[in-house]
């Protein structure tokens, strides 16, 4: 049976060859499509019960005031308060742009187990007022170690002479959860702070702030004892979930979900029909071989596994051809995204639906042909040749 599913494939190379390349292309877009939608939604899902985030109920992009940490440290139920301050520097040249936060750094990895330092020590970055560390992926595209000193230029928040930023590297880190990504540099909020007071700037603000509460505590009366704090001003606060503040960037994406999956549903319907209409030719074009198999005593049942089966064998390889491809592409497709879609990975569940998915194509493309072949009559199937 397999001779023959092979020799009726290869009876017509090129469309054979065009189905399968057909496959390829829709499944390497299924899986690198879909792969951005569960990217975008991990740091969503990673999200800890446990951890809040406050910030202005203005916008993400107005600061708090330093003196609202410790009535926050106040609140009952909260038992760590991080200040978290987006730094928006470069390194070397302005296209070496990458994520700076200036955090409570001992706080910051309390409250953060999932960020693991691999390279350097904890207490050396605690030790050192201008020491930073640095996400695995980052280290390795500028090639870090463990000591060097970094320089960023500031775009925000400029010295008065307009010299760069130095820092030390203490640490490299890797995630065991996409709570943040490899690409990010977190340096000491005591340092950032002292610097920007011996400037005309003055003391800093506070971009927001992530709250841990206490084990056990209901996180709706910490969030709206938190926002009933600050009422009345200076500025009014919004506290959100950790996970509901992660969704917030994927809203500002706009609906990607939605369009990826309206993509990637309209490249599988067209292929799939293009699959069907390549087994109902080969079908017709098999009609007469049909006709004498059933003559020399094949079955109905084994012509419609003959037919089937070819189906099978031309989706499959080009389905297997296409997840393949796509997670070879893996990593150069994360190095090029990484700025966007940090933590770009191909998932056990994105490749088995693929493998699904191309099973289904292969089954549903064969089993009209498959079914007309196990109902032709080998008198009729003889007499359509003549």
């Amino acid at each position: 049976m397999l001779r023959l599913v092979v020799r009726n494939l290869t009876k017509h190379k090129l469309r054979s060859l065009l189905t399968v390349g057909s496959l390829v292309v829709a499944l390497f877009l299924l899986c690198i499509l879909r792969t951005l939608v569960t990217t975008l939604e991990a740091g969503t899902q990673a999200a800890k019960s446990n951890r809040l985030w406050v910030q202005s109920a203005v916008s993400l992009f107005v600061d708090l005031p330093l003196a609202y940490e410790a009535k926050i440290d106040a609140v009952e139920g909260v038992e760590k308060t991080c200040k978290v301050q987006w730094f928006g520097a470069y390194y070397q040249n302005e296209d070496s742009f990458f994520g700076q936060f200036a955090v409570d750094g001992d706080t910051f990895l309390d409250i953060y187990p999932e960020v693991v330092i691999v390279a350097g020590s904890r207490a050396g970055f605690l030790a050192n007022r201008i020491g930073c560390l640095v996400g695995k992926a980052l280290a390795k595209k500028y090639k870090w170690e463990i000591g060097d000193r970094i320089p960023l230029i500031a775009a925000l928040f400029q010295k008065d002479d307009g010299s760069a930023w130095d820092f030390e590297l203490e640490g490299i880190y890797e995630v065991t959860e996409p709570v943040w990504d490899d690409r990010t540099f977190f340096f000491h909020w005591d340092y950032f702070e002292k610097t920007m007071e011996a400037t005309t700037t003055g003391q800093p603000d506070v971009g927001t702030f992530v709250v841990q509460t206490r084990q056990g505590a209901d996180q709706v009366p910490v969030m709206a004892a938190i926002d009933q704090l600050f009422e009345h001003g200076p500025q009014r606060v919004q506290s959100t979930t950790e996970a509901d503040f992660q969704a917030q960037f994927v809203s500002m994406m706009g609906n990607i979900p939605f369009f990826v999956a309206a993509i990637g549903g309209g490249v599988l319907l067209a292929i799939f029909l293009a699959c069907v209409n390549t087994m109902i030719m080969a079908a017709r074009e098999q009609t007469r071989d049909i006709g004498i198999m059933k003559a020399l005593g094949f079955t109905d049942r084994s012509m419609f596994r003959l037919l089937t089966l070819q189906s099978m064998t031309l989706c499959v390889t080009g389905g297997l051809l296409g997840i393949g491809l796509a997670l070879l592409a893996e990593p150069w497709i994360a190095h090029g995204m990484g700025s966007f879609f940090p933590g770009f990975a191909i998932t056990a569940g994105t490749r088995d639906l693929g493998i699904a998915l191309t099973l289904g194509i292969g089954v549903l493309a064969g089993i009209v042909p498959a079914w007309q072949a196990s109902r032709l009559r080998c008198v009729e199937a003889l007499r359509s040749m003549e």
